[in-house]
């Protein structure tokens, strides 16, 4: 492939003896990317909050599809789903880390966790921590975490009220969720590079039709409507940086994907920068500490010293 032709789901490289776990894989963007892994090859496992809806979508996939349930606003839940899959593969080449809310209602996970924070970050972390001694004996494994424009977007983590419980805004919490995953993405990445075998690498699918959307705040449900069908990409379209992150021959760690277009809203998966406060080391420390402590999860990787 040269550098000017477009990355689509036909440069998905043969995924046959590839096990894959991708969350959110019931609807949406997670669907399609279980969808063409699993047709290029890959043993998928959808894992989802609702088993049903899973179902239905893995008969719907061509390919080794399996379910597990997985409800990341519950550690239980985390802890369960990651025992599971354990016990299920010995390996694992691929953790995406797809599913998301976004703009939610004020409400808490069942730990008390503001709910996008605890899904989109707290939720994932667990999981990759609990999972991540299935990746690391294997060359070319990877750890893929979804984001979001959204991470500039009002942004930044606010360590002196993490749970937003002196009060709260839709957006602001997202864009600390969003920032969240990056900096995790980029903190994990030189926690993995000593080991040589695992990499870690974020995308971003633009702006998408998705069930994301249900929750814009109702002055802005009608004209985000009628604006959908102009602004955005289909699933299948905003899938495609995270598959580009997830298989790419080229792609080696801390790199961030999203579509190439005008403002990276639409478009092919290209290689895109992200914020600087997404590169603040300082704050990548303090969130993957936090991180711990609420979870209760540690790595299998210990962190690196700067360089001198």
């Amino acid at each position: 492939m040269t550098v000017t032709e477009k990355w689509a789901e036909q440069h998905i490289p043969d995924q046959s003896g590839r096990v894959a776990i991708v969350t959110g894989a019931n609807t949406g963007l997670g669907f399609e990317t279980a969808r063409m892994l699993a047709e290029h090859g890959a043993t998928v496992v959808l894992a989802v909050r609702d088993v049903a809806k899973g179902e239905r979508a893995a008969a719907r996939i061509t390919g080794d599809v399996a379910v597990q349930a997985l409800d990341l606003t519950s550690l239980d839940s985390v802890r369960a789903a990651a025992a599971a899959l354990r016990a299920a593969h010995p390996r694992i080449d691929l953790l995406i880390n797809n599913a998301g809310v976004m703009y939610t209602p004020k409400q808490t996970t069942a730990d008390g966790f503001e709910m996008q924070f605890g899904t989109n970050h707290l939720g994932h972390f667990a999981l990759t921590g609990l999972l991540l001694d299935r990746l690391l004996p294997v060359p070319g494994s990877r750890v893929v975490n979804v984001s979001s424009v959204g991470h500039r977007i009002r942004a930044a983590i606010h360590f002196d009220d993490l749970q937003w419980e002196r009060s709260y805004s839709r957006t602001g919490a997202y864009g600390q969720s969003k920032l969240a995953n990056l900096l995790f993405t980029y903190e994990l990445q030189r926690r993995l590079a000593p080991h040589g075998t695992t990499i870690a690498a974020a995308a971003h699918p633009g702006v998408s039709n998705t069930e994301l959307l249900r929750n814009i705040p109702a002055p802005l449900r009608v004209p985000v409507s009628r604006l959908t069908p102009l602004l955005t990409q289909s699933p299948a379209m905003g899938a495609l940086p995270t598959l580009r992150a997830a298989t790419d021959p080229a792609v080696t760690g801390g790199q961030y994907y999203g579509p190439g277009g005008r403002g990276e809203i639409r478009g092919y998966p290209k290689p895109v920068e992200s914020s600087a406060a997404s590169h603040d080391e300082t704050v990548m420390h303090r969130l993957w500490t936090v991180s711990e402590e609420l979870t209760g999860v540690s790595f299998p990787v210990g962190r690196v010293a700067a360089a001198s």
